[in-house]
């Protein structure tokens, strides 16, 4: 007779949904993290990867740089 007590209430509900949500949201947070294996770059090293790379020259370079450092104040 008392063997369903329990089943009926809301909370178990409720404190499964709650569980399963976070569950998600840690994963999705997770994945989203490391995706890039965990690496943020902050602007001037990006910077600093483009003139090795080539891509811009050293006035591009210190034209930038200023920019991102003016930006930054």
């Amino acid at each position: 007779m008392h063997m369903m007590y329990g089943y009926c209430s809301i909370w178990p509900m409720i404190l499964m949904i709650v569980f399963w949500a976070g569950l998600i949201s840690l994963g999705v947070f997770l994945m989203s993290r490391f995706v890039n294996g965990g690496n943020r770059q902050t602007p001037l090293q990006i910077l600093r990867e483009r003139l090795a790379k080539g891509e811009i020259n050293e006035n591009e370079y210190e034209r930038l740089k200023t920019t991102i450092k003016q930006n930054k104040k």
